[in-house]
Formats: C-alpha cells, structure tokens, sequence
C-alpha cells in the first residue's frame, strides 16, 4: 500500500505567522535603537553629561544627544540614554530635589514609552566609577528606582511599576507632565511622583557596597534614549 504525505494544514500558516512575528519583532528592535540627534551636544552653561556605557560601545558619543535651553527651562532630546548634571549643583544631609518634565508629545520619537527623572547622589560623575540614583517616570502611569555604582542596579521590580499617581497621555503625541522629586532624610530616601510618595527606601540599601558611595553629591537629570521632553523648576531644597 503506498501513502503519500499531505502538509498539514495548519503548518503553513504557523510558518506565515512565525515569519510575520520575527519580521515585526526585529523591526520593532531596529526602529528603538538609539537615534543621532542632528545639532547635538550640551548649550546649557555649566552642564555637562555622559552617555551610557552600552551606548559607548554601540558607538554612540554624547554629541549625538542634545541639552539646550527652552525657555525658562532645558529640553532633552535623546539620542543615546544620557545623564546630565551641572557639577555645581550639590546637594548634601537632608535635602529635596524636584523637577517639572513635560513631553509636549508623548511617544513621538519611540514605539514604546521611555523614562525620565531626577537623579541625585552623584560621586565621581562621568567616570568608570561614577554613582548615583535615579527615579524616573513614563508617560503610560509607571515608574523606575535605578542607579549605577559604577555597575547598573535596580531597586524594586525590574519592571517599571504602574502608581495611579504617574499620569498617563491621553494618546500617542498628546502632552504629559510629572512633577518628579527625591528627598534624602536621616534614614530614608524617598521618591514622589505628582505630589505622592510613589517609594521609600532605608538609607541602608542604598548606601552600600555596589550602590550609592553617599547620599550626598551632584544632582541632575536623566533621559532614556529616544526621548523628547522640557526640564523646568529643577531645584534643591532642604527642611
């Protein structure tokens, strides 16, 4: 008796499908590696910044982001994943530092959100021992607490965690703003987001080996790749 074969018939359609994903997956991929902003470089007085070591190795130099001042403020258009910082801004014992981030439209140099913050405890900035703290918003409710010392480490989950407090856009290229600061006490630092503490963490897990050398330092800001958003009323205070 001969038997002949005949394809399943659904096997073609998973081979359609497969191809479509990989084909879709990759060109997500492509589209979110970090762009070249044309005219980069920092034209705010006294600030200066460094890029990313995976940038740095991806070729990237900090030019190819851009820091310039907009009215009463700075705008940020990335470019490579960058952190920016005057060095004369210090901050040290208790003190809180806050600023106002708004994308004028949101989403409209990436395909998926991308975060921007505060950052504080900065110690030996711009060097392969730099360290410091960061936490940043996204436009879609959610949040980040990470840092470098020198290596990247994260605090909490490794996913940015939605808090009805982080707004949302309405939709692709609408406006959104968040009001971000971190404020150092004698024994926790704490982020807000819009007014509401969003996390608080002792001291003691961030100071420590592999994180923080101190929670005093330079203050600043910083800006995922691909991201395109006006810094205003970055300031220090203290209690």
């Amino acid at each position: 008796m001969r038997h002949s074969f005949r394809p399943h018939p659904f096997r073609p359609l998973m081979a359609t499908v497969l191809a479509a994903s990989l084909a879709l997956t990759a060109s997500l991929t492509a589209q979110d590696e970090a762009r070249v902003i044309a005219g980069g470089g920092i034209s705010v007085p006294g600030w200066t910044g460094k890029i990313d070591a995976n940038e740095e190795k991806a070729g990237q130099v900090l030019n190819n982001a851009k820091l310039a001042p907009e009215g009463a403020g700075m705008r940020v258009s990335t470019g490579p994943a960058t952190t920016y910082w005057n060095p004369k801004n210090m901050a040290t014992g208790n003190y809180t530092v806050k600023a106002t981030f708004t994308e004028p439209q949101y989403m409209n140099v990436n395909n998926h959100p991308h975060p921007y913050g505060i950052v504080i405890a900065g110690n030996d900035l711009g060097t392969a021992t730099q360290s410091y703290l960061y936490c940043a918003a996204y436009g879609n409710g959610t949040f980040i607490v990470r840092g470098f010392g020198p290596t990247a480490f994260q605090m909490g989950s490794p996913k940015p965690t939605p808090n009805d407090a982080v707004k949302k856009a309405a939709g692709k290229l609408q406006p959104v703003t968040q009001e971000i600061a971190i404020s150092v006490k004698d024994n926790s630092v704490d982020c807000s987001i819009n007014g509401t503490v969003v996390v608080s963490y002792p001291k003691s897990e961030l100071v420590t080996a592999g994180k923080l050398k101190s929670t005093d330092g330079v203050y600043g800001i910083r800006f995922a790749h691909n991201t395109d958003a006006i810094v205003t009323g970055l300031t220090m205070t203290k209690p």
